[in-house]
């Protein structure tokens, strides 16, 4: 299974990736369709909701009235804090049914418009961030939600900051052109780089040929998928150039965590030695007792 985190700022245009990845044959777990779900009338997220701020978030007919939540919650951080509290472990709980039911040879991709500000781009064998300057995100949300310009800016700053978003990002997508072209590039994207790296992932095998990349951040980002995938059985992980060394617990030897490597994207080549099966970017991980 290869697990894809897509993320961006609201208005940025995710809805159109997922819609091209999801005809590419992917199964998209959608984090705001969730969302919405969770807080259907008659369901606990719902009732925890109404408890915490209030019967005025709800509409004469029972649902939610959102803006009025909006309102609300996305005044001060301790409010959004409330909110993210009730309705986060109601939608990761929702999204792990999601993905279970895909079945072991999927493409998941994970619409989740707050993967950054969570901290769970680790999570994810690729992150996506897709791209637009806020100007223009503030100009869609206007003109095609209805939106109020303070409110759409309200909420454009209480998400993360595009440096934030760049650190995670291993794909950079710009939607800044016509709809076509948009796609054009998550086809070209799934060709080139989702599709094998899949391959390579069921088949535990390292991707040949992938180029060393320029990339500051993802020594970090490495780091912190190789804590992810091996959790107290690693002692140390450091990482310096896209190579990676991991000293393992003194109990644990590498037979015993090459299966979950490989898994999470790193094919075991020699003894100890790990390539990774992104097509997209080369990456060694060492891995000692």
């Amino acid at each position: 299974m290869l697990r894809i985190g897509l993320t961006g700022g609201i208005g940025a245009g995710k809805s159109t990736v997922a819609k091209e990845l999801a005809a590419l044959g992917a199964v998209i777990v959608d984090g705001d369709k969730i969302a919405r779900e969770i807080v259907e009338p008659g369901t606990p997220g719902l009732a925890a909701l109404a408890e915490a701020f209030g019967d005025g978030i709800l509409a004469a007919d029972g649902s939610l009235n959102r803006p009025a939540l909006a309102a609300i919650a996305f005044s001060d951080d301790e409010s959004r804090a409330k909110l993210n509290a009730i309705t986060h472990p109601l939608v990761g709980a929702r999204s792990v049914e999601l993905i279970e039911a895909a079945g072991p040879d999927a493409v998941i991709v994970q619409d989740i418009p707050l993967l950054v500000e969570n901290k769970v781009a680790p999570m994810f064998h690729l992150v996506i961030i897709v791209w637009v300057d806020e100007e223009e995100r503030v100009r869609r949300l206007v003109g095609s939600r209805g939106m109020a310009e303070e409110d759409a800016r309200a909420r454009i700053a209480a998400q993360a900051t595009d440096e934030q978003r760049r650190a995670v990002a291993d794909v950079w997508l710009e939607n800044t052109g016509t709809e076509d072209a948009t796609r054009e590039a998550v086809r070209t994207l799934w060709r080139d780089r989702i599709a094998p790296f899949a391959e390579n992932v069921a088949a535990h095998r390292p991707a040949d040929g992938a180029p060393r990349l320029d990339d500051p951040a993802y020594d970090e980002r490495l780091v912190g998928r190789l804590w992810v995938t091996l959790g107290a059985d690693a002692a140390s992980v450091t990482a310096d150039g896209a190579a990676a060394t991991v000293e393992l617990s003194d109990v644990v030897g590498v037979e015993a965590v090459t299966e979950r490597l490989a898994d999470a994207g790193f094919a075991p080549v020699g003894e100890g030695l790990f390539r990774g099966s992104d097509p997209g970017r080369a990456v060694t991980v060492r891995v000692g007792a």
